[in-house]
């Protein structure tokens, strides 16, 4: 298996001025890679934020509160719920997940751009609010590769397991609600893929501010020529 070289995008890459940010969506089965690829793109591609959000799980070890969720109690995350707070929010696995509303906006009111990792069903609901958004789907190797991280992983019982890995054949049939398919064989490979597909979308035409475009490079008024000092 050829290794890609170490991803490091370049700082001219940096989105054209004036534009809103955009909305990246990416959803995986559990024990995919999501949260690693994640955290390494938020490392790799300038300009862009990783939303944080709430869940009212219990934090696994080496978790942090802010980090890699805000943890809560149900009775919080109700009233959050209650004030429309979220952008959307789920029962997955009988815990509460919801994605704040107000922080991913004013980021992308000031044109950075926002990643958002979250399951199928709540990426459903996010692309009927925000039409616009980029949606990417990982797939792990194989089931039999998913199934040794998960067991390897130890933090859920044989039975817990078992309902995961059903719950992926359910969520890989949703790969047609996304617009891109990433099959996280190798990280490094899996992570230069994804790079490509955010900075594809930032070049695309209809990304464009074109009265940006327009006052720099079309209606730049010509300097005015020097008058040549051998004309009466």
């Amino acid at each position: 298996m050829t290794t890609q070289p170490s991803s490091s995008v370049p700082e001219t890459s940096r989105p054209l001025a004036d534009r809103r940010g955009i909305l990246f969506i990416i959803s995986a089965p559990s024990g995919t890679g999501k949260t690693t690829l994640c955290k390494q793109l938020t490392s790799t591609v300038p300009g862009l934020w990783h939303s944080i959000s709430y869940t009212t799980r219990k934090p696994r070890a080496g978790e942090e509160h802010g980090r890699e969720y805000f943890f809560i109690g149900e009775t919080e995350f109700q009233q959050m719920v209650d004030r429309n707070e979220f952008v959307e929010w789920a029962r997955v696995y009988g815990h509460l997940y919801g994605t704040p509303r107000k922080t991913l906006i004013d980021q992308m009111e000031q044109g950075i751009d926002v990643l958002l990792d979250i399951d199928v069903q709540g990426a459903i609901q996010v692309k009927k609010k925000f039409e616009d958004a980029v949606s990417i789907f990982i797939l792990p190797p194989s089931m039999q590769v998913l199934r040794s991280r998960l067991q390897n992983r130890a933090s859920d019982t044989p039975e817990e397991i078992l309902r995961r890995l059903q719950k992926v054949k359910e969520e890989v049939w949703s790969y047609r609600e996304y617009a891109y398919v990433v099959r996280n064989e190798d990280l490094s490979h899996s992570l230069h893929e994804l790079e490509s597909v955010f900075l594809a979308e930032r070049l695309k035409t209809k990304r464009l501010n074109m009265a940006w475009l327009e006052r720099n490079f079309i209606l730049e008024e010509e300097p005015k020529s020097r008058a040549r000092k051998d004309l009466p």
